[in-house]
Parts: C-alpha cells; sequence; structure tokens
C-alpha cells in the first residue's frame, strides 16, 4: 500500500517562526556588517607605486589597505545559503522521484526559487569585488567560473518547469536537473582545494582561515542570512500553498 505524504499546513509553527526569524536574522546582519565595517581591519592589496613604505598609526604599510574587502562580508554569507538551498533542491527533487509526491515538487521549487535570489547576490557583489580589488568586472578563475555554471543550470531550471506543459514530466524532469544542480555544488565549493587558487582562499579551514576580527562578524552575518533563507522559504512556501488552494476552489466554482 502507498505511503500518503501529508500536504504541507498553513500557518503552523514553522510559519509562526518565520516573521521572527527574518527579524533576528536583519538584526544579526546588521549587528555584523557595523562590527565589519567600524573593527574589522582591511588587506593588504596590491603594493604601493615604488615599493613605499607609509606609516599609519605608528606601523609601517607597504601595501594598499583595500575598503572594498568589505564586500566579502556579504558576498560569502549568501554564497553559503545558496549552496545550502541547493543542497535541499535536490533532497526533495530525490524525494519526489522516489515517492511521486507533488509535495516535494513543490518544496523543490520553492527551494530552489529562494537559492536563485541568493545565487544572484552571489554573482552581484562577487562582480562588485572583482571590479573593485581586481580592475576587472570579470575573471574565467576557477570558483568563478564553476559558480557561473551553476547559476546557468539554476536559470534553467525555471526555463524547463515554464517549457512543459504537462505536469508530471515536467516535475520529473525538473527533478532530474535539480539533482544534477545538486551534484555541482560541491563541485563549487571544493574547487578552490583542488584547483589552489590566490583569488580565493580557503575561509573555513583548520585553523579558520581569518583572525577573530573578521571571522566573528563574518559569522554573525552568516548566520542572519541562514534565518532570512529560512523565512524566506517558509514565507514562499506559505503564498504557493495558498495560490494552489485558490486555483483549486475555482476550477470547483467554474465545473
Amino acid at each position: 500500500m502507498k505511503k500518503t505524504i501529508p500536504e504541507p499546513q498553513i500557518g503552523g509553527l514553522p510559519d509562526k517562526i518565520a516573521p521572527w526569524a527574518a527579524l533576528v536574522g536583519g538584526i544579526l546582519i546588521t549587528v555584523g556588517f557595523v562590527v565589519a565595517f567600524m573593527v574589522s581591519g582591511l588587506v593588504n592589496g596590491a603594493a604601493l607605486q615604488d615599493g613605499a613604505v607609509e606609516i599609519i598609526g605608528g606601523i609601517p604599510i607597504a601595501n594598499m589597505l583595500l575598503f572594498s574587502q568589505k564586500i566579502f562580508y556579504f558576498h560569502m554569507p549568501v554564497a553559503v545559503v545558496s549552496f545550502v538551498a541547493l543542497i535541499f533542491t535536490g533532497y526533495y527533487s530525490i524525494r519526489y522521484l522516489t515517492t511521486s509526491s507533488h509535495v516535494f515538487d513543490m518544496r523543490a521549487k520553492v527551494v530552489t526559487e529562494v537559492a536563485l535570489v541568493f545565487v544572484l547576490a552571489t554573482m552581484a557583489t562577487g562582480v562588485m569585488w572583482t571590479r573593485s580589488d581586481w580592475g576587472v568586472w570579470w575573471s574565467w578563475e576557477p570558483r568563478l567560473t564553476t559558480y557561473f555554471v551553476l547559476m546557468l543550470m539554476v536559470m534553467g531550471y525555471f526555463i524547463l518547469r515554464n517549457a512543459l506543459a504537462d505536469p508530471e514530466r515536467c516535475a520529473r524532469y525538473s527533478a532530474v536537473l535539480g539533482i544534477l544542480i545538486c551534484i555541482n555544488v560541491p563541485i563549487c565549493y571544493f574547487i578552490t582545494r583542488m584547483i589552489p587558487s590566490s583569488v580565493h582562499p580557503q575561509v573555513f579551514r583548520t585553523d579558520s582561515g581569518l583572525p577573530p576580527d573578521m571571522l566573528i562578524p563574518l559569522l554573525t552575518v552568516l548566520a542572519g542570512m541562514c534565518l532570512i533563507g529560512f523565512a524566506l522559504y517558509r514565507l514562499r512556501l506559505r503564498t504557493a500553498l495558498m495560490e494552489e488552494k485558490l486555483a483549486t476552489i475555482q476550477e470547483k466554482v467554474e465545473a
């Protein structure tokens, strides 16, 4: 006997938590940014011209101090949340293929929509960082290249969903693509370990990779972004459920 998957409910505990998660997430992000801009130090950029050395606060400085590095405190957290969301895309896609339940197809679609928001934010801040620090708008560096492919796959996910009229075929093909997108996530993350790059240093290492004055605000913003991502997912899922129920009512009325 086939097990029935319960439909998501509107107004449950996750929906009640979502607004508070968004509020706490916004506070954490704000606090993290304030600390990042007011306390965290700047990073060394290119060397000063002609090997000059300037004395700043009694410390000899031989490199330009990059204020643009502050973008990192937004760029890295949104990238991590995009990875987490796409992992759930793969999970729900697998669940759909094994159960053929519309519940998991809807969840996969919604969480991928949230992922797309963070993917686009990651690309936008990445381009800003690239332009500010490297002097170019784009570089075919390993991490940038693999993430660009990931973004195209996520966009292709929604193109595919809109291209197929048959709901079952749409859900099945989208689930397969969702799994492929999920497989690309660890490739994007570990590419800097497989192909070392000075452009994208490894942040999470055994020695943390960052001093406390940089790591603490970074983790604070990351926690806030995770809460924002959860809130967006729950609110969007609630909207999708309400739209589906409304469509069902309209069909019954018209019949």
